[in-house]
């Protein structure tokens, strides 16, 4: 009898999940065009011209998030590539590879080549900044410069949380995501979203635009703890190779960030990078690229510049 009430449970919240889900991708379609990598597709948005810039987002989240506001910002100087990373947004899941920034790196730096995408400055934000290390560790050559926002790039102490331990079980996996999914409120996930940016405030229009509902999909959900609850072990490798970049680095990081420290991450950069530039933005949270548009515009024309790429 309890086998089968689980059973039915389950089927339930699938049910509701499915139909949640589909509402969300009816509101929040892809806005770009798919490219095949490994079989799966990666999700892009190209804009503009000039030279090639990536933009890399951070965790539980998509590309709109530069397409909100920034992207528009720097069309008229480059070529913007905004992509999604394996697994969120509106790019396939690439198990088995998904949980490693750099396998994630050589995921997007295939994509790009596919674009034509030639020597481009890249810019991560948060998790993505992992990632932007990890492209230029995979190819030192062939990136111009990095630009680098609140980025996740060192060890760090202590551990996530009981969310993230529980969700990587076969019961979170298995009920508790599902049921974030299907009955998750959508004031719940918009506090989330005040809470990343605290102090400051979430642009209006911000959580339309971005669509909430995309990170509480199954799969998104499920993706977003692989890399999370991995990321650590991930960058305790990496960082010993950062000294080894010889390339323009920019990186912007608020002050008031308390989800990615400053003094854990950037400031450690500053030592490990021998051609970085930091910007502390004081009193600013995790979202510097919302807060300081202007600031992120001006570190991405310095890192152009420093290239080679800008007079």
């Amino acid at each position: 009898m309890i086998a089968v009430a689980l059973s039915g449970c389950a089927a339930l919240l699938d049910h509701r999940a499915e139909a949640r889900e589909q509402v969300s991708t009816e509101m929040t379609p892809p806005k770009g065009a798919f490219v095949e990598v490994n079989g799966r597709r990666v999700h892009a948005v190209v804009r503009g011209d000039g030279p090639d810039l990536v933009m890399i987002h951070g965790a539980s989240g998509n590309l709109r998030d530069f397409t909100f506001d920034l992207m528009d910002r720097l069309t008229d100087d480059f070529r913007v590539i905004a992509f999604d990373r394996p697994g969120l947004g509106w790019s396939d899941r690439q198990e088995g590879i998904e949980q490693s920034p750099l396998a994630q790196a050589d995921v997007l730096r295939a994509a790009a080549a596919q674009l034509d995408v030639e020597n481009p400055i890249v810019l991560g934000h948060s998790y993505g900044g992992a990632v932007a290390l990890g492209w230029a560790l995979r190819a030192p050559q062939d990136t111009a410069a990095l630009v680098l926002v609140a980025p996740a790039s060192h060890p760090w102490p202590g551990d996530l949380g009981v969310w993230y331990r529980l969700a990587d079980t076969a019961i979170g996996r298995g009920m508790v995501l599902p049921l974030v999914s299907a009955f998750a409120p959508r004031g719940r996930a918009e506090a989330v979203v005040e809470r990343i940016f605290e102090p400051d405030p979430v642009p209006e229009g911000y959580t339309g635009h971005i669509g909430l509902d995309l990170s509480l999909r199954r799969s998104q959900l499920a993706a977003n703890v692989v890399q999370i609850n991995a990321l650590r072990a991930y960058v305790e490798e990496m960082h010993v190779d950062y000294p080894t970049l010889d390339l323009p680095v920019e990186i912007l990081h608020g002050t008031a960030d308390t989800t990615v420290g400053i003094a854990l991450h950037s400031e450690r950069l500053l030592t490990d990078l021998p051609d970085a530039n930091l910007v502390r933005l004081d009193g600013v949270g995790h979202m510097p690229h919302h807060a300081r548009p202007g600031e992120t515009v001006a570190a991405i024309q310095r890192a152009a510049r420093r290239a080679g790429l800008r007079d």
